[in-house]
């Protein structure tokens, strides 16, 4: 039987940061330490994130661009690993680097140079590829590890498979599986910052514009439960996607409506009436099209009856029907397009069950589970990564520390 000192599985952004955090912390004395993955490649969705660029992380990092059951969780790893800690590492690795928006910070060349400098941190580590995690069993004071080439013997394993999404890549549940196995809870799985999908009535509206982009807000919940998000917006032939829609669908569930603001820097109906107070000779689609795109102004009029007419011709009820059409479009989506191409998952690994200093599980000793397969998932924009980064720091600091 092979015996090693900590297998970490998945080689993804935390797996890899996990690895080398612990041979950078604990030198010599971390012992053998193993990186299994069934992919051929390591850090694939570090590799297609950004466009190529990987958005690495995010300078707005706080408590509240993540989504939990238990909303405090993340606090001690994120300020026990912060963005400017990774920064740090990505300069010192001579990597150029741009911030895009809203705190986005991406690398000006390749998202390849992040997974270097993530290989080069864990050198003396082992890394095994093409190499399926089969089970995860106790085994006297540790754990059995079975692969399909062969069993190891491990003091500590960390769990670190990712969730559901991007299934093409290879992505599966075995994480929630080794939770299960030891008896740890979990918040059901979910898709998240996925395209929505709607019903015939919105889709009528949504086909002909397909690959229109336009700056939105979209709004989900009421009171301290309301989340909003200013973004691009996208219509697609299934639906809605672009960022602000990706950001709610986080927060969505099935049965709830959601309401876009199509242009949230103008009072439509006020602006409708100025310019039917100055003449009105104008076509409705026409006066609209000063705050939206001609294709959409000239769609949102037919949908609500006012298709070649004059606004010299419409009373205040029918303009304020239409300037509700576009500044409160309420509307329920029907579902999403679902782990084909959520980005993350939301839920996971229930974070009662772990220390949320050291990602341990509290009832098993030697166990550890970060990055996606836990229950925190982050904002578009960054966050993810680098929760991936100071989930897996929390958790090597524990691991070279005993």
């Amino acid at each position: 039987m092979e015996q090693v000192d900590t297998v970490i599985l998945g080689a993804g952004a935390a797996g890899l940061f996990c690895a080398g955090s612990i041979l950078q912390q604990a030198g010599e004395g971390a012992g053998r330490v193993v990186v299994l993955d069934h992919a051929r490649a390591p850090g694939e969705k570090i590799r297609i994130s950004g466009g190529g660029r990987c958005n690495f992380t995010n300078l707005a990092t706080a408590l509240d661009r993540f989504v939990s059951g238990n909303p405090r969780f993340a606090a001690s790893a994120l300020a026990g690993f912060t963005p400017a800690d990774f920064l740090a590492m990505v300069e010192a690795s001579g990597i150029a680097w741009h911030e895009k928006t809203l705190g986005q910070l991406f690398c000006d060349d390749s998202a390849r140079q992040i997974i270097d400098m993530l290989l080069h941190r864990m050198r003396g580590a082992e890394l095994r590829l093409e190499t399926a995690v089969q089970q995860v069993e106790p085994a006297g004071q540790g754990f059995l590890v079975g692969t399909a080439r062969g069993p190891l013997a491990a003091r500590r394993v960390v769990v670190s498979t990712g969730g559901k999404s991007i299934p093409k890549m290879g992505a599966t549940g075995i994480g929630y599986e080794i939770a299960a196995r030891f008896g740890l809870s979990l918040i059901e799985p979910r898709p998240g910052l996925v395209p929505l999908t709607f019903a015939q009535q919105d889709l009528d509206l949504c086909r002909p514009l397909a690959g229109l982009s336009v700056l939105a807000e979209v709004s989900h919940g009421s009171g301290r439960r309301r989340r909003l998000f200013r973004d691009g917006l996208l219509f697609t032939h299934r639906g809605l996607s672009g960022p602000a829609i990706l950001q709610i669908s986080s927060f969505w569930r099935p049965g709830e409506d959601i309401t876009v603001d199509l242009a949230p820097d103008a009072d439509i109906a006020t602006g409708l009436r100025e310019i039917r107070g100055q003449g009105g000779r104008l076509a409705v689609a026409t006066a609209l099209a000063r705050w939206l795109p001609a294709r959409l102004a000239e769609a949102v009029s037919a949908e609500v009856g006012l298709a070649g007419a004059r606004l010299a011709d419409q009373g205040n009820a029918a303009l304020d029907r239409l300037a509700a059409r576009i500044n409160r479009w309420n509307l329920r989506p029907v579902g999403s397009e679902g782990w084909r191409t959520a980005e993350v998952t939301v839920g996971g690994v229930d974070t009662r069950a772990l220390d949320s200093r050291t990602m341990q599980a509290r009832s098993i000793p030697g166990l550890y589970f970060i990055g996606e397969v836990v229950d925190v998932t982050g904002w578009l924009g960054g966050y993810n990564f680098q929760w991936a980064w100071a989930s897996g720091h929390a958790a090597a600091r524990a691991i070279a520390a005993g």
